[in-house]
């Protein structure tokens, strides 16, 4: 992720040994007696990376718990997002005086069914990926990037997003895309200043779709 996202971000991608890594206690409440073993071995990675981050920011490594809908609860004064999917995990953690939000994505270079693709993308986003570059589950990417989107939107504004809430735009000889979120969740969100519009950069290789966004600080 470091090559999609900007130099204040600390940015740390698990290594082997991070998917047995020593959780702290407030993490390993979060988890409890009962999560199913790619549940804790996700978890544990996340964690694991999310505290090699902080380091590089020189912060010492706390614990990040989760809150009661899994997002990642960051310690104060910063702002940070987990990712991970099937052999790939990241975290990433800046200073919130520097950037306002941070999010990030990974998922599987595969083809979404038809039903899938209806779930997230809208008519606009079917007849853009239509016109783009064979050689690309273009859906996939709009799928990550909303993604994204959501971890960008949730910290600030703290409610949810559908994926038909936010408009994709790919451009894929620069790597970048913009998505631009539906007036009507905008007039509903209890934050002053909700973003309407996340821009952020996604690579592609043969196994892995990555995007990632930041907002700036205001």
């Amino acid at each position: 992720m470091r090559d999609l996202l900007p130099p204040a971000v600390a940015v740390a991608v698990a290594e082997p040994a991070d998917w047995s890594g020593q959780l702290l206690a407030e993490e390993a409440a979060c988890l409890g007696e009962r999560a199913v073993a790619s549940r804790r071995r996700d978890f544990t990675a996340g964690r694991v990376c999310a505290r090699r981050a902080m380091a590089a920011l020189g912060l010492p490594p706390v614990a990040v718990p989760a809150a009661a809908d899994r997002s990642p609860v960051w310690p104060a004064g910063t702002v940070g997002t987990i990712t991970h999917t099937r052999d790939y995990c990241a975290a990433a953690v800046a200073h919130r005086d520097e950037l306002r939000s941070v999010g990030m994505d990974a998922e599987g270079h595969k083809e979404l069914s038809a039903g899938v693709r209806r779930l997230i993308c809208l008519p606009e986003e079917e007849a853009q990926c239509a016109r783009l570059p064979p050689g690309i589950f273009w859906p996939t990417v709009i799928f990550s990037a909303k993604e994204t989107v959501y971890k960008v939107w949730h910290p600030i504004v703290g409610s949810w997003l559908d994926f038909h809430d936010a408009l994709v735009h790919l451009d894929p000889d620069a790597g970048t895309f913009t998505a631009r979120i539906a007036p009507a969740r905008i007039a509903a969100a209890s934050d002053a200043h909700p973003p309407a519009l996340v821009t952020g950069r996604f690579a592609v290789d043969a196994d892995l779709v990555r995007t990632a966004a930041t907002l700036a600080a205001r």
